[in-house]
């Protein structure tokens, strides 16, 4: 049973109760009912369905309302990739903008689900379990859509300007909504909060206070939601209608001096493959003329199978443990095998493959073998790699 709290919560006039809630409230938990009368998610503890079917209602008074969270979504989903819903990009002729749609649910299923539960996360979209799911909510969905009242306050962004100063108080108040509350972003956020929160003693006084202070500048300076935006581009996206300007850089003059001596060393490649710390270490000595008869960044000294790429601006970046995985013709580690059963991890496992370094190989093609868990589905990862690195690794794959 999904408390009326938890449905609360999710409201943007949280805490306060509107005349339509009741509607959407009872929906919710009927769906839940649903879900559990047909075991329609076998797979998924009780508490992460009921998470999804309050993610899936968000979705729902959305599009019945217009709020622009959703019509944001698509709307930078055709800009960024051609496409309207992320995998199920093949919606038909019967796709109608920013109404009740299937391709929506499902994959407002597929996310909710993923996000929200570790032991499935990495789940292929497709999944029998997945689809059949979604078909028995939409309907649920679809009966009770010509008797759903609007609901209020979702309107919040209408005719608000995002530099107005009168503006300010809604823009702010829609801001904490979409980062804490609203059902687009906070399945995306939730590993990110688990990261946070690991890093203080909840259980006193001064770290809440702290990890406080850390949400506060998360706010602002991490991605969210599915495809990693920050809060100043989805404010832009749902106020003004239109993509943030893109920010002022200040790109330091000339090449990065590790550029310039590893592409000395190496005739003008900026990759390079290595089987074990040793190797690479000697790397170190040979073309950037490190210090000779010492072991150069330890802390990687019991992993293997390295890469190191430069940049002519940002310098040398180093990923370990992957370099079995990158199908480059120079790279004679590369091992089908293997990359079968570890590829997708690049494109999900935060920290597993640096940003830059994960868009140049598959902007190259160089990772042929990543497929969902189960699936030999190559050509879905191929054609929504972004979109996956986006949802899974958020600040990884979209920080500096």
């Amino acid at each position: 049973m999904i408390s009326k709290e938890q449905f609360l919560l999710r409201q943007p006039s949280m805490p306060q109760e509107t005349s339509t809630d009741k509607f959407y409230f009872d929906l919710c938990n009927h769906l839940a009912n649903v879900a559990k009368e047909k075991n329609i998610f076998p797979s998924y503890p009780e508490k992460v369905m009921e998470r999804a079917a309050l993610v899936l209602i968000g979705y729902y008074q959305d599009v019945i309302s217009d709020a622009g969270v959703w019509r944001s979504f698509i709307n930078e989903c055709r800009r960024l990739y051609g496409y309207t819903v992320p995998f199920f990009s093949n919606a038909g002729d019967d796709y109608v903008d920013y109404e009740l749609n299937k391709a929506d649910v499902r994959f407002m299923v597929w996310y909710a689900l993923s996000m929200n539960y570790e032991n499935r996360r990495v789940c292929y979209p497709f999944d029998k379990e997945i689809l059949d799911g979604a078909e028995v909510w939409f309907e649920e969905l679809e009966k009770a859509y010509d008797d759903a009242p609007i609901p209020e306050i979702y309107r919040f962004s209408a005719e608000l300007e995002i530099h107005s100063e009168e503006d300010r108080p809604e823009i702010m108040r829609l801001a904490n909504w979409l980062f804490l509350h609203c059902y687009l972003m906070t399945p995306a956020y939730a590993l990110t909060l688990t990261e946070i929160s690991s890093e203080y003693d909840l259980t006193k006084e001064d770290g809440i206070i702290e990890m406080q202070k850390r949400l506060d500048l998360s706010m602002w300076q991490d991605p969210t939601g599915p495809l990693a935006l920050y809060l100043g581009e989805w404010l832009y996206l749902i106020v003004e209608q239109k993509p943030a300007p893109e920010p002022k850089t200040n790109e330091p003059e000339g090449e990065h001096k590790y550029y310039t001596a590893f592409t000395n060393f190496t005739g003008g490649k900026t990759l390079q493959f290595f089987s074990t710390y040793e190797e690479m270490n000697r790397f170190f000595i040979d073309a950037l003329g490190w210090a000779e008869g010492e072991s150069h960044l330890e802390q990687v000294k019991n992993d293997h199978d390295f890469v190191l790429m430069v940049d002519p601006k940002k310098g040398m970046l180093l990923a370990r443990n992957i370099a079995k995985c990158i199908a480059s013709p120079a790279n004679h580690l590369y091992d089908k095998e293997y990359a079968r059963d570890h590829a997708m991890d690049l494109l999900t496992e935060r920290g597993t493959c640096p940003g830059d370094l994960l868009r140049y190989i598959c902007e190259k093609d160089w990772l042929p073998d990543a497929v969902f868990p189960g699936s030999e589905d190559k050509e879905l990862v191929k054609n929504n790699w972004d979109f996956i690195s986006r949802c899974y690794l958020q600040q990884y794959y979209r920080g500096d």
